[in-house]
């Protein structure tokens, strides 16, 4: 396996986010549909892509983590994100916590690649890294996100106005989807690994 790859799945091989990745992550935020449920915010540059690598790289030296490339294994080509956050901003209640999420270009969209990846880097995250305590946040609305994280082992926690300034990846008080790994109606139920 290539240094570079954290993991490889069947069809995906995830890995560090790298500069040439500019032009796959600004086709899949550019695209007002992949932001419907992120506050219809799309990029309008590929410099705004790049300031977003540099910022996931920037986390890979800050806290030892951040969201990894995902790509085709067919093609190479990169067709969205997977993987962990650290959160250094107070959201729902919580700061310093682990965030999980993954977002995928449309075209890449209802093939089963978010899953796939989701539970790759969600194994990689609890078995290579340690982590116990994951969240993670989607749109109330966006049913797609909520079914793979209630199918990967999250539970959903509560529902809560969206309240991170330094974050802003939706509105000020928009009603999110607070999910816990592991957590079903208090009791702890997660992938077996």
């Amino acid at each position: 396996m290539n240094k570079a790859v954290l993991i490889e799945t069947p069809r995906l091989i995830i890995r560090p986010f790298l500069a040439h990745d500019d032009e796959g992550m600004f086709r899949m935020d550019s695209d007002m549909e992949v932001h419907r449920y992120l506050g219809w915010r799309p990029v309008k540059s590929i410099e705004e892509s790049r300031e977003t690598i540099r910022y996931v790289q920037q986390q890979y030296t800050d806290h030892g983590i951040g969201r990894w490339a995902m790509l085709s294994k067919a093609t190479n080509d990169f067709i969205g994100w997977t993987g962990f956050k650290h959160m250094t901003s107070t959201v729902n209640g919580h700061t310093g916590f682990i965030d999980f999420g993954y977002r995928l270009a449309r075209d890449s969209w209802g093939r089963g690649y978010a899953t796939e990846g989701a539970i790759a880097a969600l194994h990689y995250g609890i078995g290579k890294l340690g982590y116990k305590d994951i969240y993670a946040m989607t749109d109330i609305n966006n049913g797609a996100s909520r079914h793979i994280l209630e199918k990967i082992g999250f539970g959903l926690v509560s529902i809560f106005p969206y309240d991170d300034e330094a974050y802003n990846w939706r509105e000020m008080g928009q009603p999110t989807t607070w999910y816990q790994y592991g957590y079903k109606h208090g009791a702890s139920e997660t992938l077996s690994l």
